[in-house]
């Protein structure tokens, strides 16, 4: 029997490379989405030193033809998706009286659009499977709403909002959906260490149906 497989959206130094060696150490061959090849090169390397199966695909999340053409390559190739992280996060400083609303609209591609075209590819299998978990990487800005930030605090309410129903919709699908909305900036050696954060994605998928919970804070 193949090892399952945990497909990341966004792959990254932060929690997405974090998920990914948690995972993968887990027994997870891991499928990483980013927008430089270069980079997707680096992660590769440093995965397969840590014995971890590993491939990546090029897509920019705001492209959703590239995105969907990714989901098509990666089951080509490697078969279904039982675990999907989506960890994006279009960041911009505006107030929202100055805030260009274009480029409102193309963080709400990256933040929340790009987030539902990534489920809508994997839910079939999954349903079929009768399993699969599906992870929202949220933030404190979803609950907080720093003017700011406001381009990324709606991106964020509207990520959580399309996790808590994409959870109603799906579990009794045998579909499990969760976001971890964390609440302070990721950085290595800091309470929000990404190695930490890491370690609540596992902890949802492994725990029993009954603990696990369509929102976990992480303070």
């Amino acid at each position: 029997m193949s090892k399952p497989l945990i497909t990341i959206i966004g792959m990254g130094r932060g929690i997405s490379f974090s998920v990914a060696q948690q995972f993968g150490k887990n027994g997870f061959r891991v499928a990483m989405v980013a927008r430089k090849k270069e980079s997707l090169f680096e992660f590769e390397n440093l995965l397969t030193q840590e014995n971890i199966e590993v491939k990546g695909y090029v897509a920019d999340v705001r492209d959703f033809i590239s995105l969907q053409n990714a989901f098509a390559e990666i089951k080509a190739q490697q078969g279904d998706s039982e675990v999907l992280v989506y960890n994006v996060s279009a960041y911009r400083e505006a107030h929202p009286t100055e805030l260009n609303v274009e480029h409102l609209m193309e963080d709400f591609k990256a933040n929340v659009a790009g987030a539902l075209v990534a489920v809508q590819q994997v839910t079939d299998a999954m349903k079929k499977n009768k399993r699969g978990t599906i992870f929202l990487t949220g933030g404190g800005t979803a609950i907080h709403a720093p003017s700011l930030l406001s381009s990324l605090g709606i991106g964020k309410a509207g990520l959580r909002n399309l996790a808590k129903s994409l959870n109603r919709e799906l579990k009794s699908s045998g579909i499990h959906v969760s976001t971890v909305t964390v609440n302070g900036a990721v950085q290595k050696g800091t309470r929000y260490d990404p190695d930490s954060i890491a370690n609540i994605f596992w902890g949802i998928y492994s725990a029993n149906e009954s603990e696990r919970k369509w929102e976990v804070m992480f303070d």
